[in-house]
């Protein structure tokens, strides 16, 4: 599990276009990773659209902002079509990356336990250093909080 004050795994996601990335690929900007369960559904497009709202000013604050789901590539470019998102979304397929962070948790609902994204935010500093963890996210204002964070760092 990742926390503040780790440096950020190195892991390999695989972007929409079908290209390995890495965190280590953003390393010169800050990086927000959010983990999200599923594409185009209700509160994962809520998030994916407040941060997509934020683009600009992620960009301004020298800031990527990365989603980050096991939906495939495919999936993937479908949901920033539909809905002309703004963030580049990444595909971790075999789960490895959300085991690293601590997101592949057990869920749980109308009695029924699986195994599901438990939506969190991860922003990194230029070095590589996490510098904060928002486990458990509530959309509504969360990509605004996000933000003031990712301007707060240098």
């Amino acid at each position: 599990m990742v926390n503040e004050g780790d440096l950020v795994p190195d892991v390999t996601l695989v972007s929409v276009e079908g290209k390995e990335i890495s965190p280590a690929d953003f390393r010169s900007q800050k990086l927000v990773l959010y983990f999200y369960p599923k594409d185009d559904t209700s509160g994962c497009t809520a998030e994916a659209q407040a941060f997509s709202a934020l683009a600009d000013a992620f960009e301004d604050a020298n800031t990527w902002v990365l989603g980050i789901s096991k939906d495939d590539a495919k999936k993937h470019a479908k949901f920033i079509d539909k809905y002309d998102l703004k963030v580049q979304l990444a595909t971790d397929a075999d789960g490895s990356v959300c085991e690293a962070f601590g997101t592949w948790i057990e869920k749980s609902m109308y009695g029924r336990k699986y195994m599901g994204i438990d939506r969190a935010t991860f922003l990194i500093d230029r070095d590589g250093k996490v510098q904060k963890v928002w486990r458990k996210v509530k959309v509504p204002g969360h990509a605004d909080e996000v933000l003031e964070a990712a301007r707060a760092l240098p």
